[in-house]
C-alpha cells in the first residue's frame, strides 16, 4: 500500500494521523519533514493536490510566522513557499498522500477520507476522543 505521511513526531495531530493509518493495517512511508523537508516542487504539489491555498498550508502557531512578517496580507505565495522551505516548521502537518489523494489531516480523522482500506478496529485519539468504533466504522 503506497501511503506517505509528512510527519512531525512532536505533534499530537501528526501522531494520531499516523496511528489511524496503521489502524488500517498500513505501514506508511514516514517523512519527518523537519529533518528532510520536501523540495519546492514537492511542496507546491502537495499543497495543490490537497486543494489548499499556500496560505492555508502555512502553520502559524509555534513558528516564526509573525516574526518573519508572513502575516502581512501582501506576502505572495512565492514568498510563503520560500519561507516554508527555509523554515520547515512553517509547513502545516501532517500531509498524507495515498492513491485516493492528498490531504492536510487537521483534524487527524481527515485521513479516513483517503485511506484505501478500512480501519481494522477501534481508535481513540491521544486526548481520549473516540474516532473509530470496534467495527472499524468512523464515529461521527
Amino acid at each position: 500500500m503506497d501511503v506517505t505521511i509528512y510527519h512531525n513526531p512532536d505533534c499530537g495531530t501528526s501522531r494520531n494521523t499516523l496511528s489511524l493509518v496503521r489502524n488500517a493495517g498500513i505501514e506508511p512511508t514516514i517523512i519527518e519533514y523537519l529533518k528532510n523537508p520536501p523540495d519546492r516542487a514537492t511542496l507546491v504539489d502537495l499543497i495543490s493536490r490537497a486543494g489548499l491555498s499556500v496560505r492555508e498550508a502555512v502553520r502559524e502557531n509555534g513558528t516564526p510566522f509573525v516574526e518573519l512578517g508572513l502575516d502581512n496580507p501582501a506576502t505572495t505565495d512565492e514568498q510563503l513557499i520560500d519561507a516554508m522551505l527555509a523554515h520547515p516548521i512553517l509547513i502545516n502537518r501532517p500531509f498524507v498522500v495515498t492513491p485516493a489523494g492528498v490531504r492536510l489531516c487537521r483534524p487527524s480523522e481527515v485521513v479516513l477520507d483517503i485511506l484505501p482500506v478500512p480501519q481494522q478496529g477501534a481508535f481513540t485519539k491521544e486526548d481520549g476522543e473516540a474516532v473509530v468504533d470496534a467495527q472499524g466504522k468512523r464515529i461521527k
